[in-house]
């Protein structure tokens, strides 16, 4: 092994004396290494040793020009801290004095002349043994350096990922614990709803023929009313549920949108203006963009959004810039303030439930309705904003290539009477259901509860069943599986204020036909009477 480091050693003498050159060449050659330099110029030391490089340097002392002390304080400056370079002095002055100067000024070693050449070789081979173990070292360090660093990264990758999916799943659950409030919310509200719209819709044949133009708009003003607010109570759960495979989808054009949501909310940003005395100004760079597949009235309440947050974001005025902009797989529609912004962390949970930066006149559900809404629509949201500065939200959304879309289905009617059994514990929405399904000339008979609604269908012959959800002692779910067991042909229809959990869960359930939320309209009624017996007719046809 040492004579492998003479071997792949490379030597650099510096001596005055040529003939001390040649005899250590011929020395070091005897021994195996053949890549040694020698000068006899002690000032090209330093030129030589920068560009060869050597692994050992043998030194003369007392040399005209620079001698041995001279040199060695020259490579000093060139040798690095964490480099080891051997320096074998040889020199006749073997004094006390001079060996500390010496060692002072990083010499490793000596060798007196006259020389021994056993001697000589012998240091050189431990000399050279220490400078490639140290190089060895060097370079595994470097590797366990590389490994640190590699290792670290993936550490770091690992602790980002940890964060993003913690971040995630609190999000999640969040938006979890908010859709068990929502279905709780809904369902109260649903039940009303229905008695509202129900009887609203039946008052309004009467009305038409009877009533006066201002009780006929007090009428249509309660009809949309209910509708409105079944909207802002489906929204509760817009949060939290995916896209629907039966949600209607149809060729939107952004451009009009725009315009149709700058003139409906004019009268809160211009009323703003008047009220607090500052201005406010909504432009519109609207360029010609292809259709996207959406709901429009879910992307006009995006907008309207936007729209009210930047009016918030501006309480000394401004302006808001809406924008469309044509892109390679789809259109940009951007809104654009010159507001207060937002810090870097308010702009990251800006998107969150609940969370606002309005104080109590927030409520945080603004953007995250928006967000859910861009969501079911296969888009995407980004936010830039700077404090001080103003905020721009870009929607991305897919265009569409179907020019005709999904169309909205049509309230089918079948061409027969049905008789239908109508379970309720509640008995103001069994006479409304009696009321729309008598007026389509279907006979109807009521229960209060499922064991009732069971004994009369027992003796009973029953076409059709609606049934509620939530009753005491027999639920909907159990009643219809009740009624399969006895007839598996007869289609239950359930109707309840948690219909829209229940269809965001993954369909009907068990011995359920479909599954109908409230409220519900006449249209929303009939519909469903007629799917009902159409998907049930290929079973009774078995049966």
């Amino acid at each position: 092994m040492t004579t492998d480091h003479l071997t792949r050693a490379k030597i650099l003498i510096v001596d005055d004396e040529p003939s001390n050159v040649r005899l250590l060449e011929r020395i070091l050659g005897i021994s195996g290494c053949t890549n040694v330099r020698g000068t006899t110029d002690s000032r090209e030391a330093l030129v030589q040793y920068l560009d060869f490089e050597p692994d050992i340097i043998l030194l003369d002392l007392n040399m005209p020009h620079l001698d041995g002390f001279a040199v060695m304080q020259q490579l000093k400056s060139a040798i690095s801290a964490e480099d080891y370079l051997p320096i074998l002095v040889l020199t006749a002055d073997i004094t006390s004095d001079t060996k500390r100067r010496a060692l002072a000024n990083g010499a490793k070693d000596f060798v007196t002349k006259p020389l021994d050449h056993s001697e000589l070789v012998l240091r050189i081979r431990n000399m050279l043994q220490t400078r490639f173990l140290h190089l060895e070292m060097q370079r595994q360090n470097l590797l366990l350096e590389d490994q640190v660093r590699e290792r670290t990264a993936r550490l770091e990758e690992a602790v980002n990922e940890l964060r993003s999916t913690q971040e995630h799943v609190v999000k999640q659950e969040r938006l979890r614990a908010l859709g068990m409030m929502a279905g709780g919310v809904a369902h109260d509200f649903n039940n009303a709803l229905t008695m509202m719209l129900g009887y609203g819709e039946l008052l309004l044949p009467w009305l038409l023929q009877h009533g006066s133009p201002r009780e006929l708009t007090y009428l249509n003003h309660i009809i949309s009313a209910a509708q409105d607010a079944t909207h802002v109570v489906s929204r509760l759960r817009d949060f939290y549920r995916p896209a629907e495979n039966n949600e209607i989808r149809v060729p939107v054009d952004l451009n009009e949108i725009a315009v149709q949501v700058v003139s409906l909310t004019s009268p809160r940003w211009k009323g703003r203006g008047l009220a607090e005395g500052v201005r406010i100004e909504v432009q519109t760079e609207l360029r010609e963009t292809p259709l996207v597949a959406a709901n429009a009235a879910e992307l006009r309440e995006v907008l309207t959004n936007l729209i009210f947050n930047a009016i918030d974001a501006m309480p000394a005025g401004g302006v808001i810039t809406v924008g469309t902009t044509p892109l390679a797989d789809g259109v940009a529609l951007t809104v654009t303030d010159t507001g207060i912004g937002m810090t870097d962390s308010e702009r990251e949970r800006c998107l969150e439930p609940f969370f606002t930066t309005k104080g109590e006149g927030g409520t945080g559900l603004g953007l995250a309705v928006v967000y859910g809404i861009i969501q079911r629509h296969g888009g995407t949201i980004e936010i830039a904003s700077e404090k001080g500065t103003g905020t721009t939200f870009a929607i991305h959304l897919p265009a569409t290539t179907d020019a005709k879309g999904t169309a909205a289905p049509g309230v089918e009617r079948l061409d027969r009477t049905l008789r239908v059994l109508i379970v309720d514990d509640q008995d103001i929405i069994c006479e409304l259901l009696a009321e729309h399904l008598t007026s389509d000339g279907h006979t109807t008979t009521s229960a209060a509860d499922g064991h009732q609604a069971l004994e009369l269908f027992r003796t009973g012959q029953f076409d059709l069943v609606i049934t509620d959800q939530s009753m005491p002692l027999m639920n909907g779910i159990q009643l219809g599986g009740a009624i399969k067991a006895i007839s598996p042909a007869t289609p239950v229809v359930l109707l309840t204020g948690f219909g829209d959990e229940m269809l965001a869960l993954g369909g009907q359930p068990p011995g359920v036909d479909l599954v109908l939320g409230k409220p519900v309209s006449l249209a929303d009624l009939r519909r469903a009477v007629f799917q009902a017996m159409e998907k049930a007719e290929p079973l009774a046809s078995v049966a």
